[in-house]
């Protein structure tokens, strides 16, 4: 018996890896993160599949689900929205697996990040603009370490993609105003590779009046994802050097990314 901690990637279930898809295709018991996934995913389980959604179970109502599919020796396919190793919540979970002596296994997949990304069609990093990204979130239930404020983060002035951030964007774009200036690009995407995705663009300065239009109108939940940096911007004004004539073929082949 194992259980698979599974990156059920941001909403399209063409976005899974070819593992994920065939764990999922032939799961015989899935625990899933509630609202978090799109049904196109969760429809990819076979019709006799156990399902429990996480959203109204705690961890020790996971754990236990865990122990009493290891005396069944039933694999568990854990279900994560995105990339499990991006706020999953999965470190305690296998944390409870090494005390129960349970095998466990995580499949990555494709983060949300990635797919505001896709769908804005940017590149996160852009040369002598950024070359750093910060992936983050605001504070709710879990504060924020003092050292990860966004006041702290924002002073490199790298890109910055800010998870769970819908009901505060008017709050965030004003503290990054002073880092990044009131022009600089900002994009709010709600449900990146769903159906019904949206995407907002702006800058700092209006971003927040745009996404209060598109809150009223269209009712965006706290899934959405803001994108702030300079590396948005299109078109750029510098090239990568990868593609400079000058440069040799044995240099782009050791995987240099500009």
């Amino acid at each position: 018996m194992k259980v698979y901690f599974v990156g059920g990637g941001p909403g399209d279930p063409e976005l899974l890896t070819l593992r994920a898809r065939r764990l999922l295709e032939h799961a015989a018991l899935c625990v899933y993160a509630g609202s978090l996934l799109s049904p196109a995913v969760l429809g990819l389980l076979p019709p006799s599949a156990e399902r429990h959604d996480s959203a109204r179970m705690s961890l020790e109502g996971i754990v236990d689900l865990f122990r009493r599919a290891r005396e069944r020796n039933v694999d568990v396919v854990r279900l994560h929205a995105g990339e499990p190793a991006l706020y999953g919540a999965i470190g305690e979970q296998m944390d409870a697996c090494d005390r129960l002596g349970i095998e466990y296994e995580v499949v990555p997949g494709i983060s949300a990040f990635q797919a505001a990304a896709a769908a804005l069609r940017v590149e996160l990093t852009a040369p002598e603009i950024a070359q750093t990204v910060i992936l983050t979130r605001t504070a709710g239930r879990t504060p924020m370490p003092p050292a990860e404020q966004l006041a702290v983060l924002a002073r490199s002035r790298a890109t910055l993609c800010i998870f769970l951030s819908a009901p505060r964007v008017a709050e965030l774009a004003e503290q990054l105003t002073g880092f990044y200036g009131r022009d600089c690009p900002a994009a709010v995407v709600y449900h990146a590779s769903w159906p019904d995705e949206k995407i907002i663009r702006g800058t700092l300065s209006n971003i927040a009046g745009q996404m209060a239009d598109s809150d009223r109108a269209e009712g965006l939940r706290r899934t959405a994802m803001l994108l702030v940096g300079h590396a948005l911007g299109r078109p750029l004004p510098h090239a990568s050097q990868l593609y400079n004539k000058a440069f040799g073929h044995g240099y782009r082949s050791v995987g240099e990314e500009g």
